[in-house]
């Protein structure tokens, strides 16, 4: 077997797991509605198809003072329960485990009814909650323990204890949110009787023969976080309560330091489930960006953990654990950590899908089935769209053709891969590469489609997935030597200068920004340097592995200017779950950042600006023109001239910033209809 510790079972509280392979927590919005309980099921029973050892559901709230948002997922009642049970059975119908994370949302909750140990409000949730009396905090414990018990009634295999990220028990842990002078608060001994006392009760009631997770927490990446000697105190006193597992929480929702984005190196953090690991002896769990079952297999391996949490790489592929069982990794649709359509739209109050795997909580109603007639189907560029549509098209048994006038694959996602941060976007291609071979598409590349070619072909059907060209700002000057597309910089056919202006602060603005700051190796390929970069100290050294932990990013390779003709803050539009992380990163790299510029002319002296009617001109070596894109349909003419059937998907429909997700959903949607 390729993964020898990977594929090891493992036995939690007398039931025995055929692999070290959690998927873990993540909030999917189908548990807030009873009615979305058939396809949560259908999405969990598609992952334990796959061979994932034991699953996690997104956080249920113990009681309504819990809630993340009004009438969200909570389990309190039998009635509940019986409800559960579509989730529960179709799991284990598959020959799957399942637990039930208890999640009390604290001061983070998106609601008026929150109670916190203190009344500190959360700076990512507008309500103040309510600080618990002594009474109240008992009524909270009792609400953890009879979810407990009645997760039990509804066929979970065990529970997972929300202790990190910041929710309710994480805020009694810390002196930054726990200011209570009584029994729950004051010294960590006192403090950290809430989830110990939690633990307890939910082992006393549920029994011996009950997976009980605890997730704990870490390193907080706040302030006034918890130091490693109170970590692993903690930890030895769950331990002794009764949990079975230890799962690793990293860092609070509100912390000023990225987790899980594409730019944090893979298995960032497994160093830590190390560190516990020398604390207790039962099963650590380790996680966060760890997406593929080698990096899974090299954790395990070296002992740093013995279980390893994947959640949203099981959303991207539900077939990872068997496919790496099988020796086909090549297979597996890697996770990227983009966030786009997973924790966005979570945050949105939107259903959660996956930018790379659109059928992601959708299994019920984005069903692959054979064509009921096998047609002949051109698909024109090899983009993302282009890729999805092809490959959803021949799996379901159509004869399809794929030009693409370039010598590989890839479309935009061959220049987003080369931006530091965005090296996983390599793992997309190699997906697709092989996506092609196993469904049978004939791949034409460094061929350009035309209207006699397509017409030739006898195709039943042409899609366009064209792409997009760039479009044209109409600046006086752009013509000028020192003028540049982002197309040129990126390619290298162009050289850029040390001072540099990059016009349009959109998605492509930023990633140019970030490549020619970059003087070096990206931190994302290296956990130490990126630990010095945002300023990560070991909690044995620095409390909540921050305090007094100066970042030390690289020094700047070109002194940049970020321009925007709207006014406001740049990147405002970029992703809710990761924009921030961009506009901090550029920060570090001491670029400027404009909005509300009028563009005048470019010409020897440089870029010639005018804001808030005060003209001012940027000495540049260069400008960069990153100002939006363009459909390109210029094939669409020739062929309905042809009489032709054609199909506009991706870029080649709707030109926008950030846009893989759209067009690759819109793709497989066609591609399924066909």
């Amino acid at each position: 077997m390729s993964y020898p510790h990977l594929f090891s079972p493992i036995t939690l509280a007398g039931v025995t797991l055929p692999n070290r392979v959690l998927m873990g927590s993540m909030h999917t919005g189908l548990e807030d509605k009873v009615a979305h309980f058939p396809r949560l099921a259908a999405y969990f029973a598609e992952r334990a198809r796959g061979g994932v050892g034991l699953m996690v559901t997104g956080g249920f709230a113990p009681n309504i003072e819990g809630w993340l948002s009004p009438f969200g997922s909570r389990l309190a009642t039998h009635r509940a329960a019986c409800d559960h049970r579509v989730i529960t059975e179709a799991v284990h119908r598959e020959g799957g485990r399942i637990a039930l994370q208890i999640l009390h949302s604290g001061r983070y909750g998106y609601q008026p009814l929150l109670v916190a140990p203190s009344r500190i409000r959360s700076p990512i949730t507008p309500f103040t909650p309510r600080a618990l009396s002594a009474a109240g905090v008992e009524r909270q414990i009792r609400a953890f323990v009879r979810c407990a018990t009645l997760a039990r009634e509804a066929g979970y295999d065990g529970v997972e204890v929300m202790g990190s990220e910041g929710y309710f028990i994480n805020q009694f842990l810390v002196t930054h949110t726990n200011k209570r002078d009584d029994r729950w608060g004051g010294s960590y001994e006192q403090r950290m009787q809430l989830p110990v006392e939690i633990v307890s009760r939910v082992r006393e009631a549920v029994g011996k023969d009950f997976i009980l997770i605890y997730r704990i927490s870490l390193i907080d990446l706040v302030p006034e976080g918890q130091d490693w000697t109170e970590v692993a105190q903690l930890a030895r006193a769950i331990e002794a309560a009764g949990a079975s597992m230890l799962n690793s929480g990293i860092g609070w929702h509100e912390a000023r330091i990225p987790t899980i984005a594409t730019s944090v190196p893979r298995a960032a953090f497994t160093w830590l489930a190390r560190k516990l690991k020398g604390e207790v002896s039962i099963p650590v769990c380790a996680s966060n960006r760890i997406n593929t079952p080698e990096i899974a297999e090299a954790v395990l391996a070296s002992g740093e953990a013995d279980f390893v949490s994947m959640a949203r790489p099981l959303l991207a592929d539900p077939d990872f654990v068997r496919k790496a069982a099988a020796g086909r990794a090549a297979s597996i649709n890697t996770c990227i950590a983009c966030n786009q359509a997973c924790l966005d739209h979570t945050f949105a109050n939107e259903l959660a899908s996956c930018l790379v795997n659109p059928r992601a909580c959708h299994e019920t109603e984005l069903v692959l089935r054979p064509a009921p007639v096998s047609r002949r189907i051109a698909v024109v560029g090899a983009g993302p769209a282009g890729l999805a549509a092809a490959t959803t098209l021949a799996e379901r048994g159509h004869a399809v053709t794929l030009f693409e006038s370039a010598s590989a694959i890839g479309g935009q996602f061959n220049l987003a891969k080369i931006i530091p941060g965005k090296e996983e976007f390599e793992e997309t291609l190699r997906y697709f590469g092989e996506r092609l071979r196993e469904t049978g598409v004939t791949l034409r590349l460094g061929t350009r489609a035309t209207a006699d070619i397509l017409a030739a072909g006898s195709f039943d059907e042409v899609l366009l997935a064209t792409g997009v060209v760039p479009r044209d700002p109409q600046i006086p000057g752009q013509d000028h030597p020192s003028v540049v597309s982002y197309l040129e910089v990126l390619n290298g056919s162009r050289t850029v200068g040390r001072r540099v202006a990059i016009i349009g602060a959109g998605g492509i603005g930023f990633d140019v920004a970030e490549f020619l700051a970059h003087g070096g190796p990206s931190t994302a390929l290296d956990r130490e340097a990126w630990r010095r970069e945002w300023g990560v100290g070991d909690p044995s050294d620095a409390r909540g592995g921050v305090a007094g932990v100066r970042a030390q990013p690289a020094p700047p390779a070109r002194e940049i200017t970020l321009l925007q003709r709207k006014t406001g803050k740049p990147g405002a539009g970029l992703g809710k779950t990761t924009g921030w992380i961009h506009r901090t990163a550029l920060k570090m790299k001491r670029v400027q950042m404009l909005g509300g510029v009028r563009y005048d002319r470019i010409d020897d002296a440089g870029l010639h600006i005018t804001i808030a009617d005060q003209p001012q001109t940027l000495a540049v070596d260069t400008v960069v023109l990153c100002t939006g894109q363009e459909p390109r349909r210029d094939l669409l003419a020739p062929l309905q001239a042809a009489g032709l059937k054609a199909q506009l998907i991706g870029g080649a429909d709707v030109a926008a910033e950030l846009d893989a997700k759209r067009a690759i959903r819109q793709a497989t949607l066609l591609a399924l209809s066909l």
